[in-house]
């Protein structure tokens, strides 16, 4: 059963667009893991400070098993350390994972 990874991350409010940036340049990083569905990063637009990663897995196995991967270690390395340079600071100031799975919605037409 499908289930949906929410990785909730707290960031000052001069640092969204870094964040959004830094993602942008690991784009597609996960898309070739067995068992992933998608992904989301979704900016806050009513002045919460938390910005959402929604990740969309096949099965919790195949969470669990990106997460213990080499390609989850290289993917979380920003640009300059993959290149054997100075780790950037972090953008954020805090982070909680949420774990839910579907329990009803509907689709868009012609889906």
């Amino acid at each position: 059963m499908t289930v949906v990874i929410i990785n909730a991350i707290t960031v000052p409010p001069d640092s969204g667009d870094e964040l959004a940036h830094r993602f942008a340049a690991r784009a597609g990083a996960v898309d070739g893991q067995d068992g992933f569905e998608g992904f989301e990063l979704l900016q806050p637009t009513d002045g919460r400070d938390q910005w959402l990663v929604v990740t969309r897995w096949r099965d919790q196995e195949s969470f669990q098993a990106w997460m213990s991967s080499p390609a989850f270690a290289h993917g979380h390395r920003d640009a300059q350390e993959r290149a054997g340079g100075e780790a950037q600071k972090p953008v954020s100031i805090a982070s909680e994972v949420w774990t839910y799975q579907p329990a009803g919605g509907s689709k868009p037409a012609g889906a």
